[in-house]
């Protein structure tokens, strides 16, 4: 469905909105920018920020909004004979590969994680999304395979996968926040995916695997 006029005004402002505000993060630091100095910036009322965006928090975070179901997407994706484990790490390669800011391969990025760094609410949001992202795909295997409730294997197989994406990131953004340059890092993340794989048993690396 094409996008409307009203659609697209808001999605500009709210972009917009989001882009001031992360500028002035990154300036001046998440604790020194205040709400209301954001609003002023985009020349909107913080009641309209606040419509956009229900906490401080989004105003910094708002590009992970998708991350939350990543893992789930790329569970429920995987071709048929493909493994979920191993459909997530094809796809973790491929953003990996492709240099991918989804990431943290960009530049500017060791800027973006200093001021979480520095923010306790920030590094909260984080913790609490990487809940929700296991949450996410656990429950995209139980729902794929037609688990009972009682059986412990999507809970133990969604931990091994969304472990394998909180180390890569994490070792990404140890890499990139060091001085580490984009397309240097996503080679030694490679290597490391290599690594992950081979200390994952048959029994995660095969299982869900796709019938149809």
């Amino acid at each position: 469905m094409a996008e409307g006029l009203r659609e697209r005004k808001k999605r500009q402002t709210k972009q917009r909105i989001s882009d001031i505000a992360t500028g002035l993060f990154l300036e001046r630091g998440f604790a020194a920018v205040t709400v209301a100095e954001i609003a002023e910036a985009a020349d909107v009322s913080v009641n309209t920020v606040y419509n956009y965006f229900p906490a401080k928090e989004d105003l910094f975070l708002d590009r992970m909004e998708g991350i939350t179901h990543r893992l789930a997407r790329m569970i429920r994706g995987r071709d048929a004979g493909e493994s979920a484990t191993r459909a997530v790490l094809r796809e973790i390669r491929g953003h990996v590969t492709a240099v991918s800011p989804a990431y943290g391969l960009m530049d500017g990025f060791d800027a973006f994680m200093r001021v979480i760094e520095d923010a306790p609410t920030l590094k909260a949001r984080l913790f609490y999304l990487q809940t929700e992202v296991r949450e996410a795909t656990v429950t995209a295997l139980r729902e794929d395979t037609g688990a009972p409730a009682g059986d412990p294997m999507p809970l133990l197989v969604g931990g091994q996968i969304t472990w394998i994406q909180d180390t890569v990131v994490a070792f990404i953004t140890s890499r990139m926040t060091t001085g580490g340059k984009a397309a240097e890092v996503s080679r030694e993340a490679l290597d490391l995916l290599d690594d992950i794989e081979d200390l994952l048993g048959e029994k995660v690396l095969d299982y869900a695997v796709r019938t149809d």
